[in-house]
């Protein structure tokens, strides 16, 4: 596509602009390559800051899930790349499979499990869990397949001292729950997701805007263009009382389709992203209204602009930078992209595959100018992912 083409095409969303910018040259380096051991593998959450120190999970690798060591980690790794596992799970007591990343709150960490935990599921029903940064580690829930939902695959939010989280599957109708926990482990449903019409299936994390959380789901909502995969999904509000309210309903088509991502908040609008969808399926970048409104900022065409965007977004001085899982003017192995306010696109860097890593699952944080994040594979002959900086 040449250079500053543009495409329009109107949904029944909204009139969709389409922009790419040339591939501007960033800088990508290797902060740490993980050797899928004990050290960890296959890190599918992006990191925190935390004083100067990057923390993150591995969703496999670590040392204590007899016998083959792939239950994931709680990690530790510094700008300069020198790396530590804090906690290797252990799966059925203390959780396993972290797919989510961590929060920090009054010094200590705070973060989900998938599986693992004392519940009812095959290989356990996920967890949340405390940790201090030296290590010790306690798990405060065990969820049980029940009406307490099981699988939380996001992270938490911090509000008001409380956590804030949702779980995949399972609650009263099988398509997810929103829960909140406190510190010390009392967890308490808010909502459990009834499937179309209504949402169903969260799969990101949770913000609160003017006292009101806000989140997507991959599946549910109104449109019938995605019903065998459950509808084509939603972003959604929660007030504390626990009064959900579908805000948008993605039609499967221009739109997008498949929210796997949060959802950010910037300039009175939440910016999110879909992994499939748009005017060539290959996922795209949205805006929508609190109450509704959705506009299609970019549409991913598959090629040189990135392909399925599963991670996502951060705000940087007004612009919103995210990661592709696939395309790009590599071999197709995954972006870092720029999005300005207006919607213009541009790559600032290509995975190409190998050393550097490639498919990145997750998103990006800001350290000193530059954006770190992870890949899931790629980095070293055992493929098990990386930790990355880029200078825009």
């Amino acid at each position: 596509m040449a250079a500053y083409s543009m495409r329009t095409a109107c949904t029944m969303a909204a009139c969709c602009l389409l922009a790419t910018l040339p591939a501007r040259a960033a800088t990508e380096t290797v902060v740490y390559a993980f050797q899928g051991g004990s050290d960890g593998a296959n890190p599918l959450a992006g990191l925190i800051n935390v004083g100067g120190t990057l923390y993150g999970t591995t969703n496999s690798g670590g040392a204590n899930c007899a016998p083959s060591g792939v239950c994931g980690t709680v990690f530790s790794v510094t700008p300069a790349g020198a790396e530590a596992v804090v906690h290797s799970f252990g799966g059925s007591g203390d959780g396993a499979f972290p797919s989510a990343g961590l929060i920090e709150m009054g010094g200590k960490l705070f973060g989900t499990t998938e599986y693992g935990g004392t519940g009812n599921c095959t290989s356990g029903c996920g967890t949340v869990f405390m940790m201090t940064k030296t290590g010790t580690e306690k798990t405060l829930y065990s969820f049980q397949d029940g009406s307490d939902g099981a699988h939380p695959t996001a992270g938490l939010t911090n509000v008001g001292g409380n956590l804030y989280g949702t779980t995949s599957v399972g609650g009263a109708n099988g398509w997810g729950t929103v829960f909140t926990i406190t510190p010390t482990g009392t967890e308490k449903l808010l909502y459990a997701f009834k499937g179309a019409p209504d949402a169903g299936t969260p799969e990101g994390s949770l913000i609160e805007v003017g006292g009101v959380l806000y989140g997507t789901t991959a599946y549910g909502g109104k449109s019938t263009k995605c019903r065998f995969h459950g509808r084509c999904g939603t972003v959604f509000s929660l007030t504390p009382a626990g009064t959900e309210s579908v805000v948008y309903s993605f039609q499967g088509g221009g739109d997008g389709t498949y929210p796997y991502a949060g959802l950010i908040a910037m300039r009175g609008m939440l910016y999110g992203t879909t992994e499939y969808g748009g005017l060539d399926n290959g996922g795209t970048v949205f805006s929508v209204t609190p109450s509704g409104t959705e506009t299609v900022m970019h549409s991913f065409q598959g090629g040189s602009d990135g392909l399925y965007p599963v991670a996502s977004l951060i705000n940087v001085d007004g612009a919103l930078y995210g990661t592709t899982y696939a395309g790009g003017g590599g071999a197709g192995f995954g972006t870092v992209f720029k999005i300005t306010k207006t919607g213009l696109e541009s790559v600032l860097y290509s995975f190409p595959a190998g050393m550097d890593g490639y498919d990145p699952a997750a998103g990006l944080i800001n350290v000193g100018g530059s954006l770190y994040g992870t890949t899931q594979y790629g980095g070293g002959t055992n493929n098990a992912g990386i930790v990355f900086s880029v200078k825009p």
